[in-house]
């Protein structure tokens, strides 16, 4: 498996498709925006912990996470306007944010893919980094295999196709050295 950081090697767009691949936007949020947002959400959001069933045992996701539809009245400040800017500059009718809260290094979230079938075909999934720097393992599902690594910095974009989702699993792998917390929106536009 071909392993590079996301910055190291030409081209710096390693997925390309008809829908866009996957792009890494910096700077979409300047950092007193994100400082605001963050606090608002890590004071507001209604973080919830999850179990799941893994290796024959019931096991705590290693992360909170909450979610909101974007029509939603009673949505966190600062995050309708934050939305309202992310489906700006993408050109996209998001209409739902799923938050996860990664409290430490020790959370993380394992390679996966978005699940297509309740997103709209052809509609991007934009996720807004706030918080600590973290790192995004973007790792294709075939021969040969080719993996990237790409540090979120608070305050960018990672922007991935619809398409991309049935041929690259992405992920956060854990960081033991991370002491600080990680707050990661991803917009989508789902068919409710």
């Amino acid at each position: 498996m071909h392993q590079a950081s996301f910055f190291d090697s030409e081209p710096q767009q390693p997925v390309l498709d008809a829908e866009g691949g996957l792009r890494y936007l910096p700077g979409v949020f300047d950092p007193p925006w994100c400082e605001r947002l963050f606090e608002i959400l890590l004071t507001h959001a209604a973080w919830t912990s999850q179990q799941r069933m893994m290796y024959e045992r019931l096991v705590e996701v290693p992360r909170r996470m909450a979610s909101y539809r974007l029509d939603h009245d009673a949505l966190p400040p600062l995050l309708a306007e934050t939305a309202q800017r992310v489906a700006q500059v993408l050109d996209a009718p998001f209409n739902s944010v799923g938050l996860n809260l990664y409290r430490d290094g020790h959370d993380s979230v394992a390679p996966h893919n978005d699940k297509v079938h309740d997103l709209a075909p052809g509609q991007p999934i934009a996720v807004l980094s706030l918080g600590a720097t973290r790192r995004m393992t973007i790792r294709a599902k075939r021969e040969p295999r080719e993996c990237w690594h790409m540090p979120l910095e608070a305050g960018s974009l990672v922007v991935m196709s619809h398409a991309s989702q049935y041929h690259y699993d992405h992920g956060i792998p854990k960081a033991p050295g991370v002491l600080d917390p990680r707050i990661s929106l991803a917009f989508r536009v789902r068919r409710f």
